[in-house]
């Protein structure tokens, strides 16, 4: 696999960097952080990024809504996204994978069960 850029968007930077951790398992990898869907939206019209990670409850901007917008745009829908959350209600999957995310995740999170996700995603995505 190619070195791939990562958009890590969690409004708590411990989760931000356990996440980031789990990444840097991908060889040459990169990781953009943002803190809220703002912030996100900021950082996607700077930087090429390869895959979004997105926590649902931020302020701000939450997570559902950062999927929604990246999906209405030409320029980014294309982008995996994995929604990584402690909403682990069956609704809020179903919402989400609705809104277009390309797979739900809840936290706690294992380092190997991220991987092997982002795996099947890039994938299901080729």
């Amino acid at each position: 696999m190619d070195a791939m850029t990562f958009l890590v968007v969690d409004d708590s930077p411990t989760m931000r960097q356990l996440i980031s951790f789990s990444l840097k398992r991908f060889k040459g990898s990169k990781i953009v952080e943002a803190c809220d869907g703002v912030d996100a939206l900021k950082k996607l019209q700077d930087s090429s990024v390869d895959m979004i990670l997105v926590d649902i409850n931020m302020p701000v901007m939450d997570g559902l809504k950062l999927v929604s917008l990246v999906r209405q745009d030409p320029r980014i829908k294309h982008l995996p996204v994995i929604i990584i959350t402690t909403e682990g209600a069956e609704e809020d999957r179903h919402r989400g994978l609705a809104l277009g995310a390309n797979a739900y995740i809840v936290k706690p999170i294992q380092s190997a069960h991220l991987l092997k996700t982002i795996n099947d995603v890039l994938a299901a995505t080729k």
